[in-house]
């Protein structure tokens, strides 16, 4: 199969506004919540119905933060029926949910989610990265698993809302970002195989810091020659729920032995690289950047689409391609994309008892290093934004 080779480079109107004048704040007071204690919340709704909080920000150490839940103060949610589309939603306190033992999420798997970041910027500003991507990528799963989905003007409020709601919790310029979870789940009963007969969007968010240990941390990849993660023809390229709990098995094996994740082959051959549990991968050769290609067995990442981007407007060549095993092992470098890891090197893969290690191991300047200061330098707006990615929450 021949590579893709690249060589150029390439507010919403409010859905279900406050009112001071109403009666009731507009809450989804449909959706049965166990509420946790709302003591530590001290919270007001402004004249254009947008929640905001009389502290700057929550009591988190920040200097602490790792890539774990850590409750904020709101979520979204929004509702439908089978053969309908969703039409409004609201802001919830944070807490559970209350479903059938038979729903279809349970059952079935009939979910997907979503994954992006909000930043702060040196100026108290938030800003989100590219979410009409998700927006677009959360329809495209959508319909593969035979659900209605948010539009993408419905999804980019959802989001925002929630950002603005929990504004407290995002993280001081340059010490972490707020990761924000959309969910699109199945929530009605159905004991034969079938699409549920409704459905629920929610968005939650947590500050989070790096996925990884501070510092920069690089990652020890393990090739797993046993399982694969996804097949032709499956769902390897949508964000289903069901595509990751099948990899901890692997990833567990593997952390046992001291690496830091695994890399899939592919179902077919077993002899090309696919992605690791959770992110993309790269490799660069005599300055040339690969990447696998997304043929239908590989999630289409945003922050993958991004440094690809990236690098052909600063000047590299980028494949998309049919990567063999053995050409990882050649490489100059190699790294990993994704919301989470961001860009995160690779500093060896083990195959099959072999070890290799790569340049940044040794602290040499590298192609990945340049390309994560300048993606995390316009998250952050420390870069012009001149790709058109970023949009203001407020």
């Amino acid at each position: 199969m021949s590579p893709s080779v690249h060589q150029t480079a390439d507010e919403q109107p409010a859905i279900g506004s406050h009112s001071n004048s109403e009666k009731y704040a507009d809450v989804n007071w449909d959706v049965t919540v166990l509420m946790p204690s709302l003591s530590r919340l001290t919270y007001t709704f402004d004249g254009n119905g947008s929640h905001s909080n009389s502290e700057k920000y929550a009591d988190v150490n920040w200097d602490e933060l790792g890539f774990s839940l850590i409750e904020t103060d709101f979520m979204y949610v929004m509702k439908c029926s089978i053969g309908e589309s969703f039409e409004s939603g609201s802001i919830a306190p944070f807490g559970n949910l209350e479903l059938s033992p038979c729903c279809t999420l349970l059952n079935y798997g009939q979910g997907l989610f979503e994954g992006l970041k909000a930043y702060r910027k040196e100026d108290g500003k938030v800003q989100l990265f590219r979410p009409e991507q998700n927006a677009l990528r959360m329809q495209t799963g959508a319909e593969r698993l035979c659900m209605p989905s948010p539009s993408v003007e419905q999804f980019l409020h959802a989001v925002k809302q929630t950002v603005i709601a929990n504004k407290r919790w995002v993280p001081p310029p340059g010490r972490g970002s707020m990761y924000i979870r959309p969910l699109l789940m199945g929530m009605g009963p159905a004991l034969g195989l079938g699409p549920s007969p409704n459905y629920m969007f929610l968005v939650f968010a947590s500050p989070v810091g790096d996925y990884y240990d501070k510092g920069g941390k690089s990652m020890n990849l393990l090739v797993e020659d046993k399982h694969r993660r996804a097949s032709p023809g499956g769902t390897g390229s949508i964000k289903t729920m069901a595509n990751y709990s099948p990899v901890l098995n692997a990833q567990a094996r593997a952390k046992a032995q001291g690496f830091s994740d695994v890399l899939f082959l592919d179902a077919a051959t077993g002899k090309y690289i696919e992605e690791v549990s959770a992110c993309n991968i790269f490799i660069v050769k005599d300055k040339v950047i690969s990447t696998p290609e997304t043929a239908g067995t590989i999630l289409p990442g945003i922050t993958r689409k991004s440094i690809i981007q990236l690098a052909l407007m600063l000047g590299y060549k980028v494949e998309e391609r049919l990567i063999p095993v053995e050409e990882l092992l050649d490489a100059d470098e190699v790294f990993c994309t994704g919301t989470a890891v961001v860009v995160t090197p690779v500093s060896s893969v083990t195959h099959q008892g072999r070890r290799v290690e790569y340049k940044q191991s040794q602290g040499e300047t590298t192609v990945n290093k340049k390309l994560c200061k300048t993606l995390t330098g316009i998250q952050m707006g420390r870069i012009d934004d001149k790709m058109g990615w970023m949009v203001q929450v407020d």
